[in-house]
């Protein structure tokens, strides 16, 4: 009986110890090999620029981003800058003031356009950048012409002051319906047989990954290395505000990083094959930010 007790406690202890063993994430490369976070670090480290394509709820991409931030920052120390979509690019100045010090946070926050997300997942890369007096842009278009031309298209931009040009990537932009993440987004809100919701849709993403390119080449010089925070949906199979940096210049290296969900992370999902040079890829059971 002694034996069969001790048989069956040993037995528990092995299932609890195959059970503790749950990673957080798995990182493969863009064959759906799995790869390392030194390796990564390596690559990043050789890039003119680095994107994260985050899941915005998701607390393993905004970790990491702080995470590839500090490491870059400890090999590449006097050569990183920053930036993000989370920040309009009529809120340069008073980032900037912030992170001269002329005010704290109190003063910062109520008249910054900050996500709802903001004190827990881009503070810290924010409050890192001050810190360490590291330049931290902000990419995106103000949100209102954005919507000006979800609703108008592009054309509509062409009425906008020259000022209000001065927040915008310059006019007229280029634009492909043909790339696969606007023809996707096109159909969004139409099955089988219905004509999409709103054509300007997809013209309003191209808008924000235009005015996004254009503030990283603005600010990006050789020798330096810009980590940019995105959207998934920006950056992913090398499209979006990755076309339009290569219409300015064609010979960046670029690598981006992606964070994709899967029930089993054992292995990389076929349909997450070649969508960015490195994924990271996380269980569904995560817990979510917001």
């Amino acid at each position: 009986m002694k034996n069969i007790n001790l048989a069956l406690i040993f037995l528990a202890l092995s299932v609890l110890s195959f059970k503790s063993d749950k990673p957080a994430y798995k990182l493969f490369n863009t064959e759906g090999n799995k790869s390392s976070y030194t390796k990564l670090i390596e690559d990043a480290s050789e890039a003119d620029i680095v994107f994260y394509g985050e899941l915005h709820n998701d607390p393993v991409s905004h970790w990491l981003e702080y995470e590839i931030t500090r490491d870059l920052h400890k090999i590449e120390e006097n050569s990183l800058l920053m930036g993000a979509e989370m920040f309009e690019r009529d809120d340069q100045l008073i980032i900037n003031e912030y992170l001269d010090n002329f005010y704290e946070s109190g003063k910062f926050e109520p008249e910054a356009k900050l996500w709802k997300n903001y004190k827990t997942d881009y503070k810290p890369l924010l409050e890192f950048a001050r810190e360490n007096r590291i330049p931290f842009i902000a990419t995106n278009i103000p949100r209102r012409y954005a919507s000006m031309v979800n609703r108008s298209g592009f054309e509509i931009l062409d009425s906008l002051t020259d000022k209000a040009k001065d927040y915008i990537a310059p006019l007229p932009v280029k634009y492909d319906p043909e790339l696969k993440c606007y023809k996707d987004m096109l159909n969004m809100g139409g099955g089988e047989g219905m004509k999409p919701s709103n054509t300007n849709l997809p013209k309003a993403q191209a808008i924000k990954d235009a005015t996004m390119a254009y503030s990283i080449i603005q600010h990006w010089e050789n020798g330096k290395i810009f980590i940019h925070y995105n959207g998934s949906y920006h950056s992913r199979n090398f499209e979006g505000i990755i076309w339009y940096l290569h219409q300015y210049k064609p010979d960046l290296k670029i690598i981006t990083i992606e964070t994709v969900i899967q029930e089993d992370i054992t292995q990389l999902e076929d349909q997450y094959l070649d969508i960015a040079s490195y994924i990271v890829c996380v269980p569904e059971s995560m817990t979510k930010t917001y």
